[in-house]
């Protein structure tokens, strides 16, 4: 089966991170020195207890809910605005994600969340990584000759066992063109289903046809 790059792939091992105890300053200091938009909370096992974000940060300085003032009647807002620790900064419950989980699950976890990066835990519930909005979409923004590259090696060589030149590839921004022929009509379906499970391909074009005798 083809390699489906996974949130372990492209997540950030190097995480930077803060204590419930941590004071405000500390963490809008870290924040800015390391050009971060988010940083999770964790306890004492360094399992994740919170985020706390930017807009966190933003809401205290400006001593309301959120920058624009909206929500004011909201007590946890209102107490994140007078927050003096990363504790009572923090988002929480934290909602995590496995190094396991496939790119477009982890996508869709960040919609139905509404949030921009998710602390990845292992089994044991331990912060492992950080993944992020941007760290997904770098996933599928690959070159037209990386794309060839995986059609004609994996799909077209390693799955599917076809001899070289017996499908020509064509890749243009992420659209793969395939011309040629296959030994049976009943793998024109499979072939085009492999191609679109590669991660960067906008979309197959096939002109495939079965080998005639």
């Amino acid at each position: 089966m083809l390699h489906r790059r996974t949130v372990g792939d492209v997540m950030t091992e190097e995480v930077v991170t803060l204590r419930p105890s941590t004071p405000f300053q500390e963490v809008a200091a870290l924040l800015d020195a390391h050009d971060i938009a988010a940083a999770p909370v964790v306890d004492d096992d360094g399992a994740p207890v919170g985020v706390v974000t930017a807009s966190d940060v933003l809401r205290h300085e400006t001593g309301m809910p959120d920058p624009q003032g909206r929500d004011g009647n909201e007590e946890r807002a209102w107490g994140k605005a007078r927050a003096r620790t990363a504790g009572a900064l923090m988002s929480s419950p934290v909602f995590t994600a496995r190094a396991d989980w496939t790119i477009p699950r982890a996508a869709r976890e960040l919609r139905r969340r509404h949030v921009k990066q998710l602390p990845v835990v292992g089994e044991n519930g331990l912060l492992t990584g950080i993944v992020s909005r941007s760290d997904l979409l770098d996933a599928f923004i690959r070159s037209d000759a990386e794309i060839r590259g995986e059609v004609e090696q994996d799909v077209l060589g390693r799955i599917l066992g076809l001899d070289e030149g017996t499908v020509a590839v064509e890749v243009r921004d992420g659209v793969v063109t395939l011309r040629g022929h296959v030994p049976e009509q009943r793998l024109v379906p499979v072939l085009v289903g492999l191609c679109q499970g590669i991660d960067g391909v906008v979309a197959v074009d096939a002109h495939l046809a079965a080998r005639a005798g």
